[in-house]
């Protein structure tokens, strides 16, 4: 069934819409993956979902879409994990905890939400304590063009949709002796990384952060050497 879905929204993704992708080759092929981007609209799950070359790629989704028929068979026949994002919803975060230690790929938006002007919004601090008590790589992805992909396909036009992922790395541990300010450090890191391969118009909070002008450079610099 996964496989089927996988297959049915590419095809789905690449017949509606102009879509590129950059950095599929940093997806790691095996192995405990978080995945974390920012979040424009109803279209960004599935698109990654079927972009993933790996048959055990899922993610967290807001229970609210549960209501959504269309949206509950995607996420339930890719294996989905339903959110209550109105609370600390410690029984789908300890799922979501297991996945990942099972060797799992699994998707979540740092946000917490939908950016309401397409800009990155501030993350909430749950991402950053899943990563650590995963302790897996985390894989940044960057998404533009979604968020007026749907307007575009009711004018019977082609949306022109990116996706890029990028390096896989690792953040360090929480230092419990100054708790708040480390899980500020490692969300800030985990953000700052989808801003330096967004445009500037996408890095929204984000923007001025000198953390995001450093990845820049480096990314900047990764793509200059020959």
């Amino acid at each position: 069934m996964r496989s089927i879905l996988r297959w049915a929204l590419y095809f789905l993704f690449r017949i509606l819409t102009r879509l590129t992708v950059t950095g599929i080759e940093n997806i790691p092929s095996e192995g405990g993956c978080l995945l974390t981007g920012n979040h424009l609209g109803l279209m960004d799950g599935p698109l990654i979902f079927c972009l993933i070359p790996r048959s055990d790629a899922t993610g967290l989704v807001a229970r609210k879409h549960k209501k959504n028929p269309i949206i509950r068979f995607i996420v339930e026949g890719a294996g989905g994990i339903w959110i209550n994002r109105s609370i600390t919803d410690f029984g789908a975060l300890k799922k979501a905890r297991s996945y990942l230690k099972s060797g799992g790929l699994l998707g979540i938006a740092p946000e917490g939400t939908r950016s309401p002007t397409g800009a990155l919004i501030e993350a909430k601090p749950g991402v950053s304590f899943l990563a650590d008590k995963s302790d897996v790589v985390i894989l940044p992805e960057a998404t533009t063009g979604s968020e007026v992909s749907i307007k575009e396909l009711f004018k019977f036009q082609r949306p022109a949709v990116h996706v890029r992922f990028g390096q896989p790395y690792r953040l360090p541990p929480l230092d419990r002796k100054n708790k708040d300010a480390s899980i500020k450090r490692n969300t800030e890191e985990i953000m700052c990384r989808i801003a330096a391969m967004l445009p500037k118009s996408y890095r929204g909070y984000y923007a001025d952060h000198p953390r995001t002008f450093e990845l820049m450079k480096v990314n900047e610099d990764m793509h200059n050497t020959p």
